[in-house]
């Protein structure tokens, strides 16, 4: 489009003399930054860095692996850990269901999932014997994820299950009964060691233990793996450990790096290199029935857990797993440790 002035013919350089700017060349000083440089711009490329990296794929496992996310001690970040790490094997590919057995509910509540005292939920199939497919739902937000939420009802399934036959594994025959394919499924259990988190032990082959990164997080996980071990010799053979994650790491106090070397000195390579930072995001998903993956996919959380899901899909499928770009733990020289807490697992 040409200007009046082109039209009108040329007109009078008002500043007379020679032009410091070349011909063609943009003057202006108010021309905006490159969309890169601003807040916005590096979330956004963030956000597109870790939607792609996670659209790249990933090993899918030979069968349906079955992981329980336990944990008798309460706000460690299972619930979190579950849906967070669901989204991201989701977004990798993969095929996922989330059991919510938390009478709380919270990861229904996460995937944006339904779960008033009317709706199909894990209670029926534990109490009442409904086929698991009937109460699994899409989650919407995430293609190839779903859930089988829970409602108000499972606080009183512990109690109703005492007098029913094979209380332990009535979970453990609904999924065998499951016809639909998945390449994991991932237990949200209560913060107890009763009825419904022994169910899920023997329902599952892989324990997943969220470890916070704090003194107290280590108290009273002898007893969760005493009964892992329990449930192993007696109801569950292949049931075992297999990863250990620390969540709500701060890399500005010393006492979360002494926590994770704590804990690496225990179980050794079965503790994830990522760690999972704290994150306002992360608490802030939730609220808007999100999990951290579609609420802020460019944080430090999502970032974390993406890389958490990857390694787990390698590990189990003997995979090298690369750490170039992981949120990992510094290590600790044992001679750099303040103090022990080998008392705090007991």
């Amino acid at each position: 489009m040409r200007s009046d002035a082109n039209i009108a013919g040329p007109m009078t350089d008002p500043v007379p003399g020679p032009r410091t700017e070349s011909v063609g060349e943009d003057v202006s000083r108010e021309t905006p930054p490159p969309m890169d440089d601003t807040p916005i711009g590096r979330a956004a490329e963030l956000a597109v860095q870790a939607l792609g990296r996670a659209g790249e794929g990933l090993p899918r496992p030979e069968q349906t692996r079955v992981i329980v996310v336990a944990n008798q001690k309460g706000g460690v970040g299972k619930t979190t850990t579950t849906v967070n790490l669901a989204a991201s094997l989701a977004l990798h590919g993969g095929r996922v269901l989330v059991i919510d057995l938390d009478p709380q509910g919270n990861a229904s509540t996460a995937l944006g999932i339904d779960h008033h005292a009317e709706v199909p939920s894990i209670y029926d199939v534990l109490v009442d014997s409904k086929p698991l497919s009937d109460v699994v739902q899409p989650v919407p937000d995430v293609e190839g994820l779903f859930c089988a939420p829970a409602t108000i009802d499972l606080a009183g399934a512990e109690i109703e299950l005492v007098s029913l036959v094979a209380r332990e594994s009535r979970l453990e025959r609904a999924i065998l009964a499951y016809e639909q394919p998945l390449d994991y499924i991932l237990i949200d259990c209560p913060p107890s060691l009763g009825l419904l988190t022994v169910n899920a032990l023997v329902a599952g082959a892989e324990v997943l233990i969220p470890i916070q990164c704090e003194y107290y997080a280590l108290e009273g996980l002898g007893q969760l793996l005493r009964n892992v071990d329990l449930v192993r010799g007696h109801l569950n053979p292949k049931l075992h450990v297999s990863t250990i994650l620390l969540t709500m790491y701060d890399g500005r106090t010393r006492l979360a790096s002494q926590v994770a070397d704590e804990v690496r000195s225990h179980f050794g390579h079965e503790v994830l290199r990522t760690s999972i930072p704290r994150s306002v995001r992360i608490s802030e998903a939730p609220s808007y029935g999100q999990t951290v993956l579609t609420y802020d996919p460019g944080s430090s959380g999502a970032l974390s857990y993406l890389e958490a899901a990857r390694e787990i899909a390698l590990r189990g499928a003997n995979v090298h797993y690369d750490a170039q770009r992981a949120h990992t733990v510094p290590e600790i020289s044992p001679h750099d440790q303040h103090g022990s807490m080998q008392e705090g697992i007991q």
